[in-house]
Order: C-alpha cells, then sequence, then structure tokens
C-alpha cells in the first residue's frame, strides 16, 4: 500500500467525545511508516466522504508519523471527536514506503476505500475510487463514552465475523447484540449492563490450531487471547463462540475432551483477570461438504459438555436457536445462508435474540 491512503470504514457501537486507534505491523516484515494519519465521521452511510466539521488529525506521542516495528502496533494519541451513536467513522492512513505484507482483515463485510498519494485529510471522498472489502492496518477503536461502563469482547470465527451477512449493513450477530443492549437500557432496564460490544472475529479460526508462518496466519484463540480479549479496553466480560472449525478444518479433527480442555484453558485465564464468561453451543452443519457423522458426533458431545455448565460460567445455545426442528443436525433453512454452515442475516439476529443480555451481569464465581 505504498504510497496510496487507505480509508478504513468502521461502525462505532456507542456514542462518545474521543477515540483513539491502533494500528498494526504484525505480518510486516520492515517498519510500517505512518507520516500521516486522521479520524473522521462519514458524511452518510457507503460514502468516503467526511461530515462537515469532523476530520481530525491523529498523532502519536504528540508526533504527525510514527514507525511501527515488524510484529509491532501502535496506540495513537485520543483526539477530541463527537462520534454519534452507531455511526461509520472513518480512519485513514498514509505511507510513503512498503512495509511488506499488509496486516489485513479480508473479510470485514464493510466497504472502505484507497485513493492515489497522500489524500488523509480530504472530505470530499472523490479521490477515493478504490472501493475494498478489506480493513487494513487498524485493528482497534476506542471511544471514549459516557454511555457504556464497560466492554463486551466476543471471541470467535466466521460466524462472530459475519462472513455471510449483507455488505455495508451491519448485521452481524454482535451488531444486533450491540443494538439489543442499547435499547435495552435506553428502556431503563437495570439487569442489563451499559456494554459496548467488541467483534474479535476471525475467520476459520480454531480454539487450539493456529495457520502456517511466522508469525501464524490466523493465530489459535490459546495464541490470540491475551491480545483480542484480555488487552481490548475496558474488557468485562468475555463471549467465546469457537470450536467448529476445530472440528472442520483440521487435518484431524480435534476430540471433544480437547476442545473442551482448550476452552476451560481461556476460561481460567478470563477468571484470573475476574472477566465472565459466556459460552456458545456449536451451530449444526449437516449438508456442509465436510460434514460426516463422525464430526456431528464431536460437535454434539462439546455441545452436551457446554450444557452441563462445566465449561463456562453462562451458556448460550445457539444450536437450539438455529437448528431445524425436524432435522436437528441442520440449520433451519430460514437461517441458513445457503453453505449450511454459516447463518443468513436472519441467522445472525436470531443468534442476538436468543442471547439473555442478563446474563452479561454477575461476578466470575469464586473458587474455594
Amino acid at each position: 500500500m505504498a504510497g496510496r491512503s487507505v480509508r478504513n470504514v468502521v461502525h462505532a457501537s456507542v456514542a462518545g467525545t474521543s477515540a483513539r486507534i491502533t494500528l498494526s505491523n504484525l505480518y510486516g516484515r520492515s517498519p510500517l511508516h505512518i507520516t500521516h494519519a486522521s479520524i473522521a465521521i462519514a458524511a452518510r452511510e457507503g460514502s468516503a466522504a467526511a461530515a462537515a466539521g469532523t476530520m481530525r488529525r491523529l498523532t502519536f506521542s504528540g508526533a504527525a508519523s510514527v514507525r511501527v516495528p515488524p510484529g509491532g502496533q501502535v496506540t495513537s494519541d485520543a483526539v477530541r471527536i463527537a462520534v454519534p451513536r452507531g455511526a461509520d467513522v472513518l480512519v485513514t492512513t498514509y505511507s510513503p514506503a512498503s512495509s511488506g505484507p499488509v496486516t489485513h482483515h479480508p473479510r470485514a463485510r464493510q466497504i472502505s476505500y484507497v485513493a492515489a498519494g497522500d489524500r488523509t485529510e480530504d472530505t470530499t471522498g472523490a479521490p477515493y475510487t478504490e472501493r475494498t472489502t478489506v480493513w487494513r492496518h487498524l485493528t482497534a477503536l476506542d471511544v471514549l463514552s459516557t454511555e457504556a461502563e464497560g466492554t463486551v469482547v466476543v471471541l470467535g470465527d466466521s460466524l462472530t465475523d459475519g462472513i455471510t451477512s449483507t455488505v455495508n449493513a451491519n448485521r452481524r450477530w454482535t451488531d444486533v447484540l450491540a443494538r439489543r443492549i442499547r435499547a435495552a437500557v435506553e428502556r431503563g432496564r437495570d439487569d442489563v449492563p451499559r456494554y459496548s460490544v467488541v467483534n474479535e472475529g476471525i475467520s476459520g479460526n480454531r480454539v487450539l490450531t493456529s495457520g502456517l508462518g511466522r508469525p501464524a496466519d490466523n493465530p489459535s484463540g490459546m495464541v490470540r487471547f491475551e491480545r483480542d480479549v484480555l488487552e481490548r479496553t475496558g474488557v468485562e466480560v468475555v463471549v467465546i463462540a469457537l470450536g467448529i472449525n476445530d472440528i472442520l478444518r483440521s487435518p484431524r479433527p480435534a476430540g471433544p475432551d480437547e476442545i473442551t480442555a482448550g476452552l476451560r484453558a481461556l476460561v481460567e485465564r478470563a477468571h484470573a483477570r475476574g472477566l465472565k464468561v459466556v459460552g456458545a453451543t456449536l451451530m449444526p452443519f449437516e449438508g456442509h461438504r465436510r460434514y460426516t457423522p463422525e464430526r456431528e458426533a464431536v460437535r454434539q458431545q462439546v455441545n452436551a459438555e457446554i450444557r452441563s455448565g462445566r465449561v463456562f460460567d453462562a451458556v448460550v445455545d445457539f444450536d437450539r436457536a438455529l437448528r431445524d426442528p425436524y432435522a436437528p443436525r441442520r440449520l433451519r433453512p430460514v437461517y441458513d445462508s445457503g453453505d449450511h454452515l454459516h447463518p443468513s442475516d436472519q441467522g445472525y439476529r436470531r443468534m442476538a435474540e436468543v442471547f439473555d443480555l442478563r446474563e452479561l451481569k454477575g461476578a466470575v464465581p469464586a473458587t474455594l
């Protein structure tokens, strides 16, 4: 991306008065030199233009430019900007030179933009003629908010990434969950905490096994838990929706005991930080090209252990909510995107609707 401006479009689940970003060079082979960065509020949905008066230059320890070392990340200084609830935020970076492979999120389900040259503080959006569904460099947006008193971090795979949800519509199940929390708080429910929602879904992610490479492509939940969960700003509750790819994607599918042991290890790490953990059952996938009766048996055993209460502090039963009552090894057709594994928009909405918001409250069970 040398010599080009990258305008990432990201959705804010809460309103705020200040914001900061985190940039990553995890997969770069040389320092990533960002000479210019900005943040603004999008003028409207599906646009690279900035709303009038919202463009702000970002700094890093007071400097307008920053070098991110290979394998490293950097957080900007906070800048005063009014972020409306549910706004699309434009985060733009410019780098004059190559850093090697670009750290990116390939299935953002959001249109972002690229322009030739340094157009970082352009407000018209006119130079941003290239459209992309990839987020580059940007790994976090933090908003200083009086609306939220903490954050729910969801660790997941493509089902949380929202890989089959409608692009530019914010219909991932975590988006719907954030809207449900906000609506409940606005109605005055005192049994629902004022939390924002952070989506840490990576398509293809597994509990136990990372991808190839150094650093590993698609690091496992065990590997990335510190970075993507424990280090997130204001985290109070963790939701874990992982395990199906350990059954489907490994050369040798992991067994139920291996998967549940890995999930328990993540819960122990969360408990060590005083964080409550809600876990999800694994949804059905009969009809998918990787379905076998043996893999289905593993899913059933994992789900039985999750429902027993011996893995997580609380459980959201996505399996029961989305399965076909007449063919329980399959997704209900209205909830199926068509590949028999990933939900439709209606399926993602159903996932959020069955989440008991009251489970977000409460402390970690004491260990005697």
